[in-house]
């Protein structure tokens, strides 16, 4: 009895412990996006000091997961600008996501979003168990340290070694046969072998099913072959296994056709088309005089590296030369050049290298393979920076694009080298051939690398090929995807995409000598812009009492006559109806604007308005006008933030004198960029 009493108290003892212990909670900074969290629930706490206009917000209730979780939970009322800990829980995309204006934070509107997420009170639900450390998309990576060369390594698990595969994938090997350019070894394992495998098979981690199966359709026999490879800057020779195998019973007879195993049928959706793209390829027209309707500036980003393969490699030269014929290279057409990347990027061939298709057919024909890793980041880099210059033939009006060729996956990583690209306004499009499986996705250094390069991520600018006996299916397609200008999404900047039409007060406070200083910083803001009638386009209307339209945004179509144009304004003088402007500038601008520009009005207003100015800047702001606003000396705050566009802080200013207007030039344009800049790529 005494020992069942002790055992009895004991347990009473270890359940109320566990009952004490308390949950660890996380903590999250307050640019952590939720979408960014891999956790379809959890408990986090923010930090103090997350009510800030630049921690966005998109939605009410329910926000879009491109919010800031912290700000949000602010924005929500759960907890306030001092932190706290919030209960945050995942749920489907909406088609719509409301602004609002709640608890110190402006949310904003957001037409649609893949993924939604609602915050409540930090306190767990029953039977949840909540995660003590969160999950982020983003791998982490950690330098290693090897010799003098420091470089950096991503956890990933083992690549089996070709005698583990050799195990598994065949039961009986045969005599190996000797590949003139290789060195045969026997194979025994030895503790320099063994160095030599390892450090060849992290040299870019891939299982060997790539190198089975380029073999394989190559017809050659059993064997176990070493790639020398040489390594730049080290005198050392480092070795690349390759196995093949022995092809099994059952297996398809001709060789020169993948194993059925991997024949894929080709849908529309495994492709990455949409249904108004032909799928079943033309015959490829040579266009002897070029297409000029097609005035593009492209360069091709060849995957050089050992993981494709001789034959494959052939497949993708066959595949760039059949690119260049149906596009119709000219001078007065698009233009195309070839960076082939390894360990390092290098250019084959510029734009001005060959004017015409056959002379480039010819030269890609003779490209040798490079070898190495499968660095794209660093080629995306070393094109942005090297490949699209005047030297090199970039033609200036012709859109950037780059079309990047991958094998399976990159071997480094490509966000931050193609935000850098897209932001200098070079069209990204990835065509990736044989995508990891299930079991390979551990090895991936970056997940969902695709979405995280191109220009938009609704699947435009990336198509997924399933093998590369396909890749002659995607020509077509892609060529039609390229030459359509209109839709190429990052020639577009904050710089050369708008329809900017200056509102300005020309009544009796202002005066004259303001006046015109005024107009000088209407003229400094315009000069910072790429006017052309395809580019940013500028237009003015000055009012008074009455409105009058200065010039409209078809009128002038070079900076140079724009800036003339504004030059030429004459003070009118009277009084100052605010409201009817704006309506007037909606009229007689923005309702004539291009479909494809955003619209942004920018007022200048000295004094309070004789007119309501809320309604017609609502009305404005539904039609989707940008709208800013510049008070001077007498201008009123309530109704500058009442025309400006929300968040109010970001596009409304307010200076004591008009001497100090050109403070707020490159704010003005540095927040219209980054409107631009933050606006969600789905």
């Amino acid at each position: 009895l005494g020992v069942l009493l002790i055992c009895t108290y004991a347990a009473k003892e270890a359940t109320r412990k566990m009952k004490k212990a308390k949950l660890y909670i996380p903590q999250i900074d307050c640019d952590v996006k939720a979408g960014k969290i891999i956790n379809p629930e959890f408990i986090a706490k923010c930090p103090p000091g997350c009510q800030d206009v630049k921690y966005r917000v998109y939605g009410t209730d329910i926000y879009a997961s491109f919010s800031s979780v912290c700000n949000a939970a602010i924005h929500s009322g759960i907890i306030d600008n001092a932190g706290g800990k919030i209960l945050v829980q995942k749920v489907a995309g909406h088609s719509g996501y409301r602004g609002s204006f709640s608890n110190g934070v402006r949310s904003l509107s957001l037409p649609r979003w893949r993924e939604s997420f609602l915050v409540s009170e930090g306190k767990p639900r029953k039977g949840v168990t909540y995660p003590s450390t969160l999950e982020y998309s983003s791998s982490k990576s950690t330098a290693v340290k090897s010799g003098d060369v420091v470089r950096k390594e991503y956890q990933t698990s083992p690549v089996p070694t070709p005698a583990t595969q050799m195990a598994t994938t065949t039961p009986t090997p045969t005599t190996t046969t000797t590949d003139p350019s290789t060195t045969t070894l026997k194979p025994t394992t030895t503790p320099a072998m063994t160095r030599t495998t390892t450090v060849a098979a992290a040299a870019k981690t891939r299982p060997g099913m790539h190198r089975i199966r380029d073999m394989a359709f190559r017809g050659t026999s059993i064997s176990t072959s070493i790639r020398n490879i040489l390594q730049p800057n080290t005198g050392i020779q480092r070795q690349e296994p390759v196995a093949t195998f022995q092809r099994a019973a059952g297996s398809p007879a001709h060789m020169g056709q993948p194993p059925s195993t991997h024949q894929w049928s080709l849908s529309s959706l495994s492709l990455g088309f949409n249904s108004n793209e032909e799928l079943n390829p033309k015959p490829l027209e040579s266009i002897s005089q070029g297409n000029p309707n097609c005035k593009v500036d492209l360069s091709f980003l060849m995957d050089g590296s050992w993981s494709i393969g001789k034959r494959r490699f052939q497949l993708q030269k066959q595949f760039l030369s059949n690119m260049a014929q149906a596009l119709g290279i000219s001078s007065t057409g698009p233009l195309m050049g070839i960076v082939q990347y390894g360990d390092d990027p290098s250019t084959e061939f510029n734009l001005k290298t060959y004017a015409n298709s056959k002379d480039l057919r010819n030269a890609i024909e003779k490209i040798t393979q490079k070898g190495g890793l499968s660095n794209v980041g660093k080629a995306l880099s070393f094109v942005n920076k090297n490949f699209f210059l005047d030297a090199n033939g970039n033609r200036g009006g012709a859109p950037n694009v780059v079309i990047v060729m991958v094998d399976g996956w990159p071997t480094d990583r490509v966000e931050e080298a193609s935000r850098l690209a897209r932001e200098s306004g070079i069209n990204i499009f990835f065509v990736t051939i044989e995508a990891a499986a299930e079991n390979e996705k551990q090895n991936i250094v970056e997940p969902n690398f695709v979405d995280k390069a191109v220009c938009r991520t609704n699947g435009y600018y990336s198509i997924n090929v399933p093998s590369w006996f396909s890749l002659r299916k995607v020509v077509q397609p892609l060529v039609k995807r390229v030459c359509d200008t209109d839709r190429l999404a990052c020639s577009k900047t904050c710089l050369n995409s708008a329809d900017i039409g200056f509102v300005i007060d020309g009544s009796s406070s202002v005066g004259t000598s303001n006046f015109r200083t005024v107009l000088q910083f209407v003229a400094n803001i315009s000069k910072e812009f790429e006017i052309s009638d395809t580019d940013t386009r500028i237009g003015a209307v000055q009012y008074t009492y009455e409105q009058r339209l200065e010039f409209s945004f078809d009128e002038y179509s070079t900076k140079q006559d724009v800036l003339n144009a504004i030059k030429r304004i004459s003070y009118w003088s009277g009084g100052t109806s605010t409201g009817a402007a704006i309506s007037y500038a909606s009229e007689q601008l923005f309702s004539k604007s291009k479909p494809n520009k955003r619209k942004i009005m920018i007022l200048i207003t000295d004094g309070r308005s004789y007119d309501d100015v809320s309604v017609p800047a609502m009305a404005a702001h539904q039609n989707g006008v940008i709208a800013y606003s510049v008070g001077v000396a007498w201008a009123a705050q309530d109704e500058l933030e009442a025309i400006a566009t929300d968040p109010d802080k970001e596009h409304s200013f307010f200076v004591d004198e008009f001497d100090n207007l050109y403070r707020f030039v490159n704010q003005l344009i540095q927040n219209i960029c980054t409107e631009f800049n933050s606006q969600p790529r789905n």
